[in-house]
């Protein structure tokens, strides 16, 4: 029984490092302040995508469901989509003027989770971008390999039992909240580090995330197309 809950647990690991995971939660751990806060991003996609994963579990394990091929493509397709929506939404960026000396200025900034004086969005923007970790768990948990998963689950449950197919889910799920907690903590020390000593290497390094998303995402999406 061990054999098959340790393969689900470093499977677990393995896919919260796969490209498609990585590109969509850059994007959100690239507006966090601190790792505490990106560890948090990566704990939250793990939970969504483990809760998906459980209930595709039910039907798979309970009514015998397959997962159509053409329906799986569609979910990735889904999953480019919202990689390129969070790209380009990194990238929207504000001009202002202001006005120095007697000389007019312009500057770019980044939307941030946090006005400039520290305080927390409290409007309906604010309180989604809490959930979109989750949100974005949940998408992935329902497409891309999460169908081959499902697949080795049935395999588990053939040659086992329901509740060991459930139990290797709960293993995997493990695995991936592990894996993407780190994977968040890692991705965001340039941020945190240049929010703390080199405050204007932090909009380039946002610009570059949102661009890569965006690029990955349209990249993502041209290949499922191709098979539909």
């Amino acid at each position: 029984m061990l054999a098959p809950l340790g393969l689900g647990f470093v499977l677990g690991i393995k896919h919260a490092t796969e490209a498609d995971h990585l590109a969509a939660v850059s994007t959100i751990v690239s507006e966090r302040r601190s790792l505490w806060q990106s560890a948090g991003v990566g704990a939250l996609w793990g939970i969504g995508h483990t809760a998906s994963l459980l209930v595709a579990g039910v039907f798979v394990v309970g009514l015998g469901v397959a997962i159509p091929e053409r329906v799986a493509n569609v979910l990735e397709l889904l999953v480019a989509l919202m990689i390129v929506f969070l790209g380009m939404r990194l990238l929207r960026a504000h001009i202002h003027s202001h006005t120095h000396g007697g000389k007019p200025h312009m500057h770019l900034h980044f939307h941030d989770e946090r006005h400039a004086a520290g305080t927390l969005h409290t409007t309906a923007h604010g309180n989604l971008s809490r959930w979109r970790p989750v949100l974005v768990g949940i998408v992935h948990g329902l497409a891309g390999s999460a169908a081959l998963t499902l697949l080795v689950l049935s395999t588990v449950v053939r040659d086992g039992s329901a509740l060991l197919g459930f139990a290797y889910l709960a293993a995997f799920g493990a695995g991936s909240i592990g894996g993407m907690l780190l994977m968040s903590c890692l991705i965001s020390l340039p941020f945190s580090l240049g929010l703390r000593f080199f405050q204007r290497t932090v909009l380039p390094l946002r610009l570059l995330t949102g661009i890569f998303s965006t690029g990955f995402g349209i990249w993502y999406a041209w290949r499922i197309v191709e098979k539909l």
